[in-house]
């Protein structure tokens, strides 16, 4: 049986926060609106070239130049995440996957 985290907030409501787990980079367009949401460094864009690998992006370079064939979040500190899940809920293609935490 599980037991996950629960917090209880200052108004006596209980929350259970989850914890970004995954991206499907399948789905991801690589908008960059979960990026701009999240203040905790836990996501990172990257480029995807022809051969599958990562090619480092930068945020304020509108062109392509050829480096990667599309661009996709990654999870870069896990550990950051707070469990708010804002990522998932302007995520247009709905590309993340959050899990509890359980107590110890």
């Amino acid at each position: 049986m599980s037991n996950p985290v629960t917090i209880t907030l200052p108004d006596g409501r209980s929350w259970t926060p989850k914890f970004v787990h995954a991206i499907n980079e399948e789905k991801c367009i690589g908008c960059g609106r979960c990026f701009r949401v999240c203040g905790r460094d836990v996501l990172q864009l990257k480029g995807v070239n022809e051969d599958g690998e990562y090619v480092e992006v930068a945020l304020d370079d509108d062109d392509d130049d050829g480096e990667y064939e599309k661009k996709v979040m990654t999870i870069a500190n896990q550990m950051n995440c707070v469990g708010c899940e804002a990522c998932a809920k302007i995520c247009p293609k709905k590309c993340y996957d959050h899990e509890v935490m359980e107590a110890g």
